[in-house]
């Protein structure tokens, strides 16, 4: 017996109520997975051969997709390089790659394997999908044939590219990204010839997609959240933490809290490449994240998040990042700096001497402006505040703006801008601004032991980053990380189209 239509219409209606609360917020998941790695090699193995290796470590990721899915996630982002490694040439990863398709296709691999050449690496990732009724995020390697009639085509007759890829709960790919900054020692892939910024629609929210070494840079990532206002980044990653701005948590949940986002960031897991560090990271803060640098495990987050934070009555106010720094007059004792290099960036610093104090430092166009005051002055260390303002990079040069108070290697002050993990110094307050000739600034705050304060620093509408209490733990760093885009120099390694 048919329902009549009045009450069909209110099911309707009904079921269209629900999955618009439901869609308020969705729960997320990543997966730090420690990937299984090839051995070395100087020829390329039989795609058997390749094929085992994928399916040993896509064993480990369909266990954690699967408990995901259990736990009520809608979406799972796993990493970058996650199914195969790293090691390789251009030759060697070869048979590692499947042609993958426009998602415009409309394919489902798991039910239509044979549809396109053999892909038993998407069939599966579909599969786990539609299986577990759960969105996929994944990073596999493309290739596209390619002849002498485009000027571009590499001598082999095909491109190559680092590829993420994303699956719907009914096992379609719905994404395809191909990453448009390789990181310099990505020589077995190609760049693309354009960048793609790549969305897709869901019920809770608009995604976008980039990969890794993308973050820092605006093609595509700026286009993403500023002009296709995407309400969630999904970051496969294979990142290598450096101290003091770029560990992968204090980066990323900065950039996220920066660009008004959610960020969903899932990095490999290998100690020996200072690989480990993921979360869910948002507007406010971390909602997760996890930093293991002493065991080899791989690890699962999830946590429940706004589907469109920009409308979140909690969702940040817009920063005039240089409005406070700006109305500051220079202090006397400004004139008492010293350079210090941190990698190879040379910065601008001046020793905090006191318990508490109010300090300006700069450089270039960039002032930076500190008020702090500290629990307790150890004689054991040193923190400085520094400026630097300028071209970062020895091969790919892109442009720069920090203020940071920084924790100090020793006493020696030669080691101001060192990697430095643990300190001992806890504050009562800190206040820290800059001069910044950009909008896109990003707050970092890490405590020792590379750990996050959530919820226990503000960013006030005039720019200053401001301490709510007293630090919980000690204060490795405080750092505003600004880019500015323009003034990038052309990549050097990317050719014309």
């Amino acid at each position: 017996m048919l329902p009549s239509q009045p009450l069909l219409h209110a099911a309707v209606f009904a079921l269209a109520v629900l999955q618009a609360l439901a869609s308020d917020t969705f729960t997320a998941a990543v997966y730090e997975h420690a990937v299984i790695l090839p051995d070395a090699t100087d020829e390329p193995v039989s795609p058997d051969d390749a094929l085992a290796l994928m399916n040993k470590n896509m064993d480990v990721l369909e266990g954690a997709i699967k408990e995901a899915a259990q736990q009520g996630a809608h979406i799972i982002v796993t990493p970058e390089d996650g199914i195969y490694g790293w090691h390789f040439t251009r030759e060697t990863i070869y048979p590692y790659l499947e042609d993958i398709p426009d998602p415009a296709v409309n394919w489902i691999p798991c039910t239509d394997p044979a549809r396109f050449a053999p892909a038993p690496v998407q069939e599966r990732l579909s599969c786990m999908a539609r299986n577990n009724s759960i969105y996929v995020v994944a990073n596999i390697g493309d290739k596209k044939p390619c002849n002498s009639s485009d000027a571009g085509c590499p001598s082999d007759g095909r491109y190559q590219y680092n590829t993420d890829v994303v699956f719907d709960p009914e096992g379609k790919l719905v994404a395809r990204y191909h990453k448009y900054n390789l990181f310099r020692r990505e020589t077995q892939f190609n760049y693309p010839k354009e960048p793609e910024a790549v969305t897709f629609e869901t019920p809770f929210g608009k995604f976008g997609i980039f990969t890794c070494f993308d973050i820092l840079f605006r093609e595509p990532a700026l286009v993403l959240v500023s002009e296709l206002q995407v309400d969630t980044v999904l970051f496969p990653t294979a990142w290598m933490n450096v101290l003091p701005f770029l560990t992968a948590v204090e980066f990323h949940s900065a950039w996220a809290m920066g660009m008004g986002v959610n960020l969903l960031s899932a990095n490999t897991h290998n100690i020996s490449l200072a690989m480990t560090g993921d979360g869910l990271f948002t507007p406010e803060g971390p909602a997760a994240y996890h930093y293991d640098s002493g065991t080899e495990e791989g690890c699962l987050l999830l946590a429940e998040l706004s589907a469109r934070p920009r409308l979140s009555p909690t969702y940040p106010p817009a920063v005039n990042w240089s409005s406070f720094a700006t109305s500051i007059k220079k202090s006397p004792g400004e004139k008492d700096t010293f350079l210090g290099a941190v990698r190879r960036d040379i910065f601008t610093f001046s020793e905090l001497r006191h318990k508490a104090g109010n300090y300006t430092v700069c450089q270039g166009d960039l002032c930076c402006h500190l008020i702090y005051r500290m629990a307790n002055k150890s004689k054991d260390e040193v923190y400085v505040l520094g400026a630097f303002d300028g071209l970062h990079g020895s091969l790919i040069k892109y442009h720069w703006q920090i203020c940071t108070l920084l924790k100090c290697k020793t006493t020696d002050l030669n080691t101001c801008g060192q990697p430095v993990e643990t300190a001992q110094t806890k504050f009562e307050m800190f206040s820290l601004s800059g001069t910044f000739g950009t909008n896109y600034v990003f707050p970092e705050v890490l405590y020792s032991g590379v750990q996050l304060a959530p919820g226990e620093f503000e960013v006030l509408r005039d720019g200053r980053l401001k301490s709510k209490h007293g630090t919980s733990k000690p204060l490795v760093t405080v750092t505003l990380f600004g880019r500015l885009y323009e003034k990038d120099l052309p990549h050097p390694l990317r050719t014309a189209p």
